[in-house]
């Protein structure tokens, strides 16, 4: 693969180069809250980057030590993060969303000497049980919208005026590290995973080949910073080729913070693509929508209608991963004129893996290799995968590190995958995901999950039954629908035929053993604060089933098909 220039050697080298290239660019915009949004240059940046640098070095903490970043998405998380590279330490992110368990232990775990919080209200975010387990005595900088529990702390913006722009920044070597990066834990406790400065920049020339990146780019960023899908599309992205970054201000916002953006470039969730859908479905019922998309000349003016409404008529790479989303939605998209493309990644490789090219999608597919990533399929059906963004291993786990990769150096992902005939890829599952029911035979959730995962209603779903005669699925309702059954807008008769139909046509498909013997409705909401959901909103199995399993001999004697918990 092609590396950076000697100019944008690491992103910290792009931030100088930006600063010096395009001083009044303006680079991040933030919204405060009020309808305040503020601006800031790349020369702004650059000045409060290096005065916050400047705060630091004087704190004397030890050479290269680690430095937590605890905050939803803001401007300030990014440059707080450019802050701690420039006094020569490492930036170790938190998910806004953790428990305290997860929190205390990342704490103790990476050893941390500082910690910056920005914007956390303990609403949107685990704030409340993140402040309970922070270390006693450890030295805290409050960034703007942090929680004003913080008052007392040393305020981002006092330094910024009281203390001087650090004269020579410290500029790392491609492979000092640059951040510790705590996985999302689905199965058992979080690994730090070590990514160098290379490893973050090295993907830089990839993406320019797929996607064509330029400084012209605008994005919106809400995901969470702290995983490496984010960092890598927003962060590394924007650093390098010296684009556009905005800010959401929250869900409530959101539509409005998309308006302001008008992104060109759109990275999202199936959940998010979804709620759009079913949004658009709300105002413009799908069989007036047929109906207009069939007219000749007025098809194209109401799509872009659709378009911009969702301010999205400017897209024009829309990104989607984390899990699949249903056909028809995909299809439904490509009608508007926005071909979904399809991203898969891990932590452990910076989040550079695969991606679908455009004109290339295979529906259900994650599409082919990046430039420079090798794949194969192991003999056990698990897709392992060699990426120049390859972590330089596990924070304090060496043994860790061993096992997760081959004897030749190619990363076992813990994905079950097929490649198509064009060197697509297609995930079928989890490794260590498969479970044996009472008969002894096997059942992979995963693709059972996929085919259930598109009623407008359900959030989440887990397929399960190790142990039990035929498996079963468990079907978190969406927040909505709850509110809806509540206040009597829905009907729970009609819900529980609509599940009883999607029962029936998806156990059409199954093999014999496959077939789901019933649907369980649960009353609990599945979080990440209660433990039931990873921060990337990936459900943690051993915990669902811990909580549901053992129900299953008194669920298979009712002899319904649809439960209601």
């Amino acid at each position: 693969m092609v590396m950076a220039n000697a100019e944008k050697k690491t992103l910290l080298h792009c931030l100088l180069y930006w600063e010096k290239k395009s001083p009044s660019a303006i680079y991040l915009t933030q919204p405060f809250g009020n309808g305040d949004v503020k601006n800031y240059t790349w020369q702004q940046v650059g000045d409060e980057v290096r005065r916050i640098a400047n705060y630091i070095q004087t704190l004397n903490l030890p050479p290269k030590s680690n430095i937590a970043l605890l905050g939803r998405n803001s401007a300030h998380w990014i440059m707080a993060d450019l802050a701690i590279w420039m006094s020569g330490h490492v930036t170790v992110p938190l998910y806004p969303t953790l428990n305290a368990e997860t929190a205390e232990y990342i704490f103790e775990h990476s050893e941390a000497k500082l910690l910056i919080v920005g914007k956390m209200d303990g609403k949107a975010d685990g704030w409340k049980e993140i402040k309970t387990v922070i270390p006693q005595g450890l030295p805290v900088i409050a960034a703007p919208l942090s929680p004003p529990e913080l008052s007392a702390q040393p305020q981002w913006n006092d330094i910024v005026s009281k203390t001087e722009p650090l004269k020579n920044p410290v500029l790392p070597e491609l492979d000092d590290i640059a951040t510790i990066v705590y996985t999302s834990g689905s199965t058992g406790k979080p690994k730090g995973v070590l990514h160098s400065f290379r490893t973050m920049i090295v993907i830089t020339s990839g993406m320019e080949q797929i996607w064509g990146f330029t400084s012209n780019e605008r994005m919106l960023s809400y995901l969470p910073l702290a995983h490496v899908a984010e960092r890598a599309a927003v962060e590394t992205m924007s650093l390098f080729f010296g684009f556009h970054i905005f800010f959401s201000e929250g869900l409530e916002t959101f539509q409005k913070d998309l308006q302001r953006a008008q992104p060109t470039i759109f990275f999202s969730v199936p959940r998010l693509w979804t709620k759009f859908y079913l949004g658009v479905n709300e105002k413009l019922p799908p069989k007036k929508q047929k109906l207009l998309f069939n007219i000749p000349i007025l098809n194209k003016i109401v799509k872009k209608k659709v378009l911009t409404q969702l301010g999205m008529n400017h897209v024009r790479v829309a990104l989607t991963g984390s899990a699949p989303l249903p056909p028809q939605i995909i299809e439904w998209y490509r009608s508007l004129g926005l071909e979904l493309l399809d991203v898969y990644g891990m932590s452990e490789n910076f989040a550079y893996s695969h991606a679908c090219k455009p004109g290339e999608v295979r529906v259900g597919y994650v599409g082919s290799v990046n430039p420079g990533v090798l794949q194969r399929i192991a003999d056990n059906g698990e897709i392992q995968v060699k990426s120049p963004a390859q972590m330089i291993g596990y924070y304090k786990m060496p043994d860790k590190m061993a096992e997760e990769m081959t004897d030749d150096g190619y990363f076992k992902t813990g994905d079950r995958g097929e490649i198509d005939e064009k060197g697509r890829l297609r995930i079928t599952g989890r490794v260590k995901e498969l479970f044996k029911t009472s008969k002894g035979k096997y059942v992979a959730p995963v693709p059972i999950e996929n085919k259930l995962n598109n009623h407008p209603k359900v959030e989440v779903v887990c397929v399960t039954g190790s142990g039990e005669p035929q498996p079963f699925a468990l079907f978190m309702l969406s927040l909505d629908a709850t509110k809806e059954l509540a206040n009597g807008q829905l009907d729970k008769e009609t819900l529980t035929n609509e599940f009883k139909d999607l029962l029936k046509s998806v156990n059409s498909t199954l093999e014999d053993h496959e077939v789901l013997d019933y649907i369980v409705v649960v009353k609990d909401q599945w979080t990440m604060e209660n433990g039931f959901l990873t921060p990337t909103m990936k459900i943690k199995r051993n915990i669902i089933e811990d909580r549901y399993l053992k129900h299953g001999e008194q669920w298979v004697a009712q002899k319904q098909k649809v439960i209601w918990e």
